[in-house]
């Protein structure tokens, strides 16, 4: 989900955030529901006063919410770690999303697949 920023100063920063928040969900945040998540982006503003965040993971029914509400009270700890990683001034505010596009891929593909087999009626 990274898009290619104007700034190439912001893309830099959002590539470290990526690799940076990936091994800290991994490794140092203690929710095990946060350890199984793929940070799949980051999308930084130019000033770099804020990032967005995407990531993917098998949710349960209505898991996204629990799982967002999660980061949310993980961010000031992940802001926190961050900070001497990055060497900023400032750390940007992070805004977690979930990325649907795994999901997305998967159906195209199913469908793509029901097509070219379609199937047999007996």
């Amino acid at each position: 989900m990274t898009r290619p920023a104007e700034n190439p100063r912001a893309r830099r920063v959002a590539e470290r955030i990526q690799v940076e928040i990936a091994e800290m969900l991994q490794r140092e945040v203690r929710d095990p529901r946060l350890s199984t998540l793929n940070v799949t982006g980051v999308d930084v503003s130019r000033d770099l006063g804020s990032a967005k965040v995407w990531v993917a993971g098998r949710f349960e029914e209505g898991g996204e919410a629990e799982i967002l509400g999660a980061l949310a009270r993980a961010t000031p700890y992940l802001r926190t770690l961050l900070a001497p990683r990055l060497k900023l001034r400032v750390v940007p505010a992070l805004h977690f999303l979930i990325d649907h596009s795994l999901e997305t891929g998967d159906r195209i593909e199913r469908l793509l697949r029901e097509l070219q087999d379609p199937p047999r009626e007996e």
